[in-house]
């Protein structure tokens, strides 16, 4: 009994032994405690995270930024759409190498838009880039299943406030800044005595379809022509879309030749081509837009003896801006800005000989007036239709 009972004893002294043996050895590092530990991790975490995010950035440098257009409608305008697809060639022009761009023409069927965006959204682009209202809302429904690209809307903006579209960079025009010039030079000339002009205080605008863009342009037009003259009328027609030459010559015709237009100023893009068209046909003059359309009928001489002068939408250098200000990071994604003369976004070409230099004198005074503020020009984006429909009514010939 006496043994069983030693050995017991024995037994329970060596477990006691191992085990102090044991909280000694948790004892060796004193300083550390459960909240370091969590710190000390924390700090590997953010480490790791740095990694990831230094091996992010250089892999987007492996390669050239990948830029895709695509276009609701057709190149060849002469107008809208060709400056658009100029400014990707200034950005390859610019950038060479560093970019890889590409232009989609998507015609202008609307069942191909939607389709086209999706698909090219699920490609590898960087940034896709859409221009005109007509490709607002498809875009916000498509930008934000796809929060890892980015995208650019030129001639629209986006209602940042219904979502989150960080990832949209948005252009909208000051182009009633352009049409007042125009309104000024349309004034001047139809009262001057030039060749092809009568006595009539008359000229015209074409519009292509009657939504706020294009009335932006009418009512800067409205608002320059009264500026020289209060008494001017302006004859005004909307053809229903942009592409439809055939109509925007006749509506032109109709206003040369029955309501007294000697100059006519056409916002129409591809279906704007029917003025001048028309212009051709009774020996009057044009006033173009969007690009250098003198320049872009040089070899039709006939025509662009024609075109007085242009109104510059400068798409193809507010695209490159955008590209610009992408590379050195200051492109304001989740929002829009609104472009004019002061952005080299608008201007007015100003190398025709018919317009003499007194006249071009005065329209380069009244567009730095406009760029320092100066003259501020009104705009259809915040007014009710009513207030539209009165500008309208009260220059009717």
């Amino acid at each position: 009994m006496k043994k069983s009972l030693i050995l017991i004893f024995t037994l329970i002294m060596t477990i006691s032994i191992l085990l102090s043996g044991c909280g000694e050895k948790k004892e060796e590092n004193p300083d550390v405690n459960l909240e370091e530990a969590n710190n000390t991790k924390e700090d590997a975490d953010k480490e790791k995270e740095t990694d990831k995010e230094k091996e992010t950035d250089q892999k987007g440098d492996e390669g050239p930024l990948k830029i895709l257009l695509l276009i609701n409608g057709n190149r060849g305008d002469k107008s809208f759409f060709d400056s658009a697809y100029n400014g990707m060639k200034l950005i390859n022009e610019k950038y060479g190498d560093k970019v890889e761009t590409k232009t989609i023409e998507m015609t202008y069927d609307r069942t191909k838009w939607i389709p086209n965006l999706q698909d090219e959204s699920d490609k590898d682009w960087d940034i896709i880039i859409v221009g005109t209202w007509e490709m607002a809302e498809p875009l916000q429904d498509i930008a934000i299943e796809h929060p890892e690209k980015k995208y650019i809307i030129f001639d629209s903006g986006i209602d940042y406030s219904s979502d989150d579209y960080s990832n949209i960079y948005s252009i909208l025009y000051k182009q009633n800044e352009g049409a007042f010039i125009a309104g000024v030079l349309g004034a001047r000339v139809t009262v001057s005595g030039m060749e092809r002009t009568n006595p009539e205080k008359v000229i015209g605008f074409l519009g292509g379809m009657d939504n706020i863009t294009i009335y932006d342009f009418l009512i800067g037009y409205v608002e320059g022509a009264k500026y020289v003259d209060e008494d001017t009328k302006v004859a005004i027609s909307f053809i229903g879309d942009f592409e439809d030459m055939g109509r925007g010559k006749e509506m032109s015709l109709a206003q040369y030749n029955q309501q007294g237009v000697d100059i006519g100023f056409n916002a129409a893009a591809q279906a704007g081509l029917g003025q001048i068209e028309a212009a051709k046909e009774v020996n009057k003059y044009v006033i173009g837009v969007d690009s250098d359309q003198a320049a872009k009928f040089e070899g039709e001489p006939e025509k662009a003896k024609l075109i007085i002068s242009s109104v510059l939408k400068k798409v193809d250098q507010s695209l490159l801006r955008a590209i610009d200000k992408h590379l050195d990071g200051t492109l304001p994604y989740g929002s829009t800005e609104h472009l004019g003369f002061k952005e080299n976004a608008i201007g007015i070409v100003d190398t025709n000989p018919l317009i003499s230099d007194e006249l071009m004198t005065e329209l380069k005074d009244l567009e730095q007036k406009i760029t320092k503020g100066e003259i501020v020009v009104k705009s259809s984006f915040g007014l009710e239709t009513k207030e539209i429909e009165e500008i309208i009514n009260s220059v009717k010939p």
